[in-house]
């Protein structure tokens, strides 16, 4: 698809949100109950999602904003993209068992305001990395421990030899190897990042 070739209308830089600001016509209100309101439980798996890239922005040191329609979830300061899956056992609902974690759009098409959608799906990061969050019982979850979590990272060479869209936990254990806890990832990233560390993986499961 390609779009019209008028001058676009291009946005405004912005400043990011403190949390503080007035909502007008609604008294006492601020951004942060529309926060509350739209993000008040980080089990849910969309905001999960969010919170794990928040994770690995963090870890990776950057300082560039979430881009929701980027093709990758993270960019350092330096340019390297990454993408992060993440899954956990607990959900929001209720369940009769824990889940089968599993990682899914790992290709994707890529989008511009000048061309649309690509036509074909494409690997779109240097690094993947899986987050997930371990908890076992809804007593213990807790979202903002990052001793709960842990993390897998893959870089490219190895999904494109994988060839595939999903993988699930197991998987992604057997390309990865031992995870990495929250303050390792940031050199686990980097270290994945460099062609001495890609592992070569024979096996392709979907």
């Amino acid at each position: 698809m390609v779009l019209s070739s008028e001058k676009p209308m291009s946005p405004l830089a912005m400043m990011p949100l403190r949390g503080d600001e007035p909502i007008a016509g609604l008294s006492d209100t601020s951004v942060v109950d529309f926060w509350r309101f739209a993000m008040p439980d980080l089990k849910v798996n969309n905001t999960r999602g969010v919170f794990a890239e928040f994770l690995v922005h963090q870890a990776g040191g950057s300082v560039r904003r979430r881009v929701e329609w980027a093709d990758h979830d993270v960019e350092t300061d330096d340019g390297l993209r990454i993408e992060v899956k993440a899954g956990a056992y607990l959900q929001a609902w209720e369940q009769h068992r824990h889940s089968d974690i599993r990682f899914t759009g790992l290709r994707a098409r890529t989008w511009t305001p000048t061309t649309g959608y690509s036509n074909e799906k494409s690997y779109n990061a240097d690094v993947y990395v899986f987050a997930v969050q371990t908890a076992r019982e809804h007593a213990d979850y807790d979202p903002l421990d990052t001793t709960q979590w842990e993390f897998y990272v893959l870089p490219r060479p190895t999904l494109e030899r994988l060839n595939t869209d999903t993988l699930n936990l197991a998987s992604v254990r057997a390309a990865a190897g031992q995870p990495a806890l929250f303050p390792d990832l940031g050199g686990r990233i980097r270290a994945a990042d460099r062609p001495s560390a890609h592992t070569v993986v024979a096996t392709r499961t979907t």
